[in-house]
């Protein structure tokens, strides 16, 4: 069954904002766009053109606001390779600028076998460590960083993310009723915080039905009714 949490008015338009920002960055775009599932998309969010020092710190203090509005309390920091890397190193300085410094470190896809060694980099991993990532499609590298997180002793506690798209996730190239955003809440027992979700997608075109961004709505309605699920 789909999770309904209820958004308050300030997480509303934290939401809105966010993706007004995507938009304008053309970080989120709208047309057909191939999944990693395989799906035809009517909409694709690709943070890596969050491309410049701007966007970085202003996409930062996005993710700072959720995480302060949603009063999870973790110790530090984790960016899963690659995308989570800047994500995670540019929130940990924006909390550190608010007056919340805490530890942060990443992992790399290869182990190094000289100096340090090991695929862990940064601070030591200890505590409830929040995973910061872009999106979570088929939760992949959660899954990773999860392991990584408990070898070496410490809690997976929680997952930061930009975008959650609301949508079934496939195992074996099946589709699921659950999306990974739901499996990593309900099955890992873990806190999944979201910039803006879909549904604030959906919300967004709906009040702009005098522009060109309003033809878009419907395909992006019509892909919610064949795969979504959260």
């Amino acid at each position: 069954m789909a999770e309904v949490v209820a958004k308050t008015a300030e997480e509303g338009a934290l939401a809105q904002a966010f993706v007004q920002f995507a938009i304008e960055s053309g970080v989120l775009r709208f047309g057909q766009f191939k999944t990693k599932a395989g799906r035809m998309s009517p909409y694709f969010f690709n943070a890596g053109l969050f491309d410049d020092g701007a966007k970085l710190a202003r996409l930062a203090a996005f993710y700072a606001d959720r995480l302060i509005a949603s009063g999870l309390e973790f110790d530090m920091i984790f960016g899963p390779a690659y995308k989570g890397i800047p994500l995670g190193a540019t929130v940990a300085a924006e909390l550190a600028r608010r007056g919340r410094n805490v530890p942060f470190a990443y992992n790399r896809k290869e182990a190094k076998d000289h100096g340090e060694g090991g695929t862990l980099v940064g601070a030591p991993l200890k505590g409830r460590v929040l995973i910061v990532d872009d999106v979570m499609s088929a939760g992949t590298a959660v899954r990773e960083s999860i392991a990584a997180i408990r070898n070496a002793g410490a809690t997976p506690y929680a997952v930061a993310i930009a975008l959650d798209r609301q949508e079934k996730a496939t195992e074996n190239g099946v589709d699921v009723d659950h999306s990974a955003v739901q499996y990593v809440r309900q099955q890992l027992g873990m806190k999944v915080v979201a910039i803006a979700t879909l549904d604030d997608l959906l919300q967004y075109l709906s009040g702009r039905a005098d522009d060109a961004l309003s033809a878009h709505r419907q395909g992006v309605l019509d892909y919610r009714a064949r795969y979504g699920a959260g």
